[in-house]
């Protein structure tokens, strides 16, 4: 298997099913959506570029996923679900008074799906990279303590 096809896609077989790791995505999405809708996460000010309770769940998630052997994609798009889901809250759920089809017409909007889009690029970068690393470095601490 290529490099470039081992980080985007994952190299572990031992890890979680592939098919059971496509479920992470839109799970981030409905918890994320469910939090937020239920006061659990909460928006802190005016304007809000990034959800900050959203990029944590996502990052979190993304680094654990990262650490059991997923690829770089499944990051992207799991912290995508996790923003997505918070802008879902605000858009249907925040926008009292206009009708369902505008509410749903500005979640998906091309320029916020694409704004989202780059913030879960950077972010699940990041976690995937400090996952990897993690996974990097207790395989190294397994090896030396086998190796004393």
């Amino acid at each position: 298997m290529s490099l470039a096809r081992r980080v985007l896609l994952g190299s572990d077989p031992n890890g979680s099913p592939r098919r059971h790791r496509l479920l992470v995505p839109p799970l981030l999405f409905l918890v994320s959506f469910a939090a937020y809708a239920l006061g659990v996460f909460s928006v802190s000010g005016g304007v809000v570029f990034l959800a900050f309770d959203a990029a944590a769940l996502g990052v979190l998630v993304t680094a654990g996923l990262a650490y059991r052997g997923a690829g770089m994609a499944l990051a992207w798009a799991s912290v995508y679900g996790a923003l997505l889901g918070s802008n879902a809250d605000h858009y249907l759920l925040g926008l009292p008074g206009r009708p369902l089809g505008e509410r749903v017409g500005a979640l998906l909007e091309l320029d916020g799906l694409v704004f989202v889009g780059v913030e879960a690029l950077a972010l699940g970068t990041i976690a995937w990279v400090v996952g990897a690393v993690a996974r990097r470095a207790v395989d190294e601490l397994r090896d030396r303590r086998r190796d004393v």
